[in-house]
């Protein structure tokens, strides 16, 4: 019963969604559980939903009509008779505040059970500095903003270094990162974009930084202890081995 529902909900959303494009052809579409808990009700959490999806999305703001040069923004409608969200976002960059030159855009479906469904994929590839997380002010991992900006590397990339050959980490994408406080007590827990990048909001305080196993790498990442201080995000660099000799 629950897949049977669970199946019409989503083809309720596709109708909606292909009622307000005008497309003549349903998206493509491609699920994935968030690894958050308990049913959705409200936009908060549904766009809550999508950023735990896609942790780079992490500060991103509503969609303000009185702001001129917002960069990124999102926005979430309800999924009229079938109790789900539908939530756009809009990642922009290049001379914003003349309307950006280039954008990429999503659209996603989210169930009342928390499930995320990307309907719509579309755009130029984001740089790593547009995306909300280091880029929107307040945001995590922002200047004036207590917490961790995370990069996560992986190496050697050749055998032999050199002068005239120099070989950086490659970024790591995927990581999982677990966040204790200094009585063991698990604070958060991060996971790396495709830039290798990951950044939180945490209090002033002593940490344990656990990076989990990434599948190719040779084994985990030592635990490393940090101190994050007030006025700004603490950059930290976590790597991991790729066992090139």
């Amino acid at each position: 019963m629950n897949i049977r529902r669970r199946s019409l909900a989503l083809l309720l959303v596709g109708l909606v969604l292909g009622a307000c494009s005008g497309a003549g052809t349903a998206p493509s579409v491609a699920s994935r559980p968030s690894p958050s808990a308990g049913p959705v009700t409200t936009p908060e959490q549904a766009i809550a939903r999508v950023i735990a999806a896609e942790p780079r999305l992490a500060g991103i703001q509503p969609f303000d009509p009185n702001l001129i040069g917002q960069a990124s923004w999102y926005q979430v409608t309800p999924a009229s008779g079938v109790g789900a969200f539908v939530v756009k976002v809009r990642v922009g960059w290049g001379d914003c505040p003349a309307g950006c030159i280039s954008e990429h855009v999503w659209q996603f479906a989210v169930l009342p059970d928390g499930t995320v469904t990307k309907q719509s994929d579309t755009g130029e590839v984001v740089p790593p500095e547009a995306w909300p997380s280091p880029g929107q002010p307040g945001a995590s991992g922002q200047d004036g903003a207590n917490g961790l900006r995370i990069t996560v590397g992986a190496g050697p990339t050749c055998p032999v270094e050199q002068a005239n050959n120099p070989c950086p980490p490659n970024p790591v994408a995927g990581a999982v990162i677990v966040i204790r406080d200094s009585n063991g007590n698990q604070k958060g827990e991060v996971r790396s974009g495709a830039d290798g990048m990951a950044v939180i909001d945490l209090p002033a305080g002593e940490y344990v930084l656990e990076p989990q196993p990434v599948q190719g790498m040779m084994g985990m990442a030592k635990p490393m202890s940090v101190t994050v201080g007030d006025g700004g995000p603490t950059e930290v660099t976590i790597l991991y081995d790729t066992g090139i000799r």
